[in-house]
């Protein structure tokens, strides 16, 4: 018998403006990128300038975290419950408030097939960990040519938050491009792919139905068993090319 394959998982906390805000059971590595994804995807952050000051803890895996006061006043308007975990902060603002989803400013058509199978298989040849353990999701941004960001994580959502994060740290402008991930796209992924503009997500899983809500409400394209024999296109604006 082998020895056991484990997959790191450890909790990392966040406070924005001395507040409690979410605590994390993730993998611990990225994690700026994975706080300010997530910052991002909640409403905190709609510009880098936004984060006045980013501070690690040093005795424990945390985050303090300064915000520009107005955009903590405007998350605060929506009167949403305090987060408890990070996989479920976004959905209970769109479920109150299913207008708080903004068309997306540019339609672009997902890659044709060979060209999802071989950004696909590209991560995967990236992912150590899953090599080793099988037991990680991974995300990624693409032009629809290549890989440009990528992040391993015991939580799907946290893997997201991650690239994103990557690139808002970056301050790249990431609308039109798409967004790739190794399990099923559920409403949080949806509502923070819409969130930051991105034109399609893809997956070797399934969408959820709520999640084809949120990215019909974004007009942004959905794809779904991106690697098998017939991928499936569920949502894309007028005109989009189907894959």
């Amino acid at each position: 018998m082998s020895a056991e394959a484990l997959v790191e998982e450890t909790p990392v906390w966040l406070e924005i403006n001395s507040s409690p805000a979410v605590t994390w059971m993730c993998t611990p590595d990225q994690l700026e990128e994975l706080v300010v994804g997530w910052m991002r995807g909640e409403g905190y952050l709609e510009k880098l300038d936004d984060l006045i000051k980013l501070r690690p803890c040093a005795t424990e895996l945390g985050f303090w975290a300064e915000v520009a006061e107005e955009r903590v006043k405007s998350v605060n308007a929506n009167e949403r419950k305090q987060v408890l975990a990070s996989g479920c902060g976004a959905v209970p603002m769109y479920l109150a408030e299913p207008a708080s989803v903004k068309p997306i400013s540019r339609s672009v058509a997902p890659p044709e097939v060979e060209t999802l199978r071989r950004l696909f298989k590209n991560i995967f040849q990236r992912g150590e960990r899953y090599r080793d353990t099988g037991g990680i999701h991974a995300a990624a941004l693409t032009d629809g040519t290549e890989i440009l960001y990528h992040a391993e994580d015991i939580g799907r959502h946290n893997a997201v938050d991650k690239v994103i994060g990557a690139s808002f740290l970056d301050e790249r402008n990431i609308e039109a491009l798409g967004m790739l991930v190794t399990g099923r796209i559920s409403a949080e992924l949806a509502y923070k792919a819409a969130r930051s503009g991105l034109a399609y997500i893809a997956t070797p899983s399934v969408p959820s139905t709520l999640a084809a809500d949120i990215a019909k409400r974004a007009g942004m394209s959905l794809v779904g068993r991106a690697v098998s024999g017939s991928p499936q296109l569920h949502l894309a604006r007028t005109g989009d090319n189907p894959v």
